[in-house]
């Protein structure tokens, strides 16, 4: 091979390479259990439950007046967003829009942690009977900044997925 044309084939290489790390989503960002109280005004973001027994089911808590917007990554029909809601007024809902499932047994909530250590906002998530799905957490939920947005990509667990929808389990393999 030519020289030029093993040139051309590195530098092809390279701008696919540093195009592809461009496309990364942005910072990632953690969540952590929260147990304290929360208190403000809300963009309250219902994810889900969009069908009987809708495993992929979420609540965003976005703090009005921060830097940041929560926003799921998914087509609009997915979710159904309520600006203004007090905190308080948000749980007493939460809680009836996160039992989509008959093996709903309670809620967990995490906060959100922006890059500045702050809480940019709160997942309520629902816990359901272990027994039915192998695990009564079957959701995962990854948080990317991107600019002034936290994306939210909510997918099932690979576990539970493949029990479900493609029929196998661990017994099986």
């Amino acid at each position: 091979m030519k020289r030029s044309a093993r040139i051309f084939i590195h530098t092809a290489c390279l701008v696919l390479i540093l195009s592809c790390v461009s496309c990364t989503p942005g910072v990632r960002l953690s969540s952590q259990s929260w147990q304290g109280g929360v208190s403000g005004t809300y963009t309250v973001i219902y994810y889900g439950c969009n069908f009987s027994e809708d495993l992929e089911t979420v609540v965003f808590l976005d703090r009005e007046g921060d830097q940041y917007t929560i926003e799921p990554f998914a087509p609009d029909f997915k979710y159904r967003v309520k600006k203004g809601v007090d905190a308080r007024d948000a749980f007493s809902h939460i809680e009836g829009f996160l039992r989509c499932s008959t093996a709903f047994q309670g809620s967990q909530v995490k906060r959100i942690i922006a890059p500045n250590g702050q809480a940019l906002g709160y997942e309520v998530r629902p816990v359901y009977a272990p027994f039915v799905y192998g695990a009564g957490d079957v959701l995962n939920v990854d948080y990317w900044l991107n600019g002034d947005k936290a994306v939210a990509y909510i997918r099932l667990d690979p576990t539970i997925e493949r029990l479900i929808y493609g029929g196998s389990s661990v017994i099986d393999e």
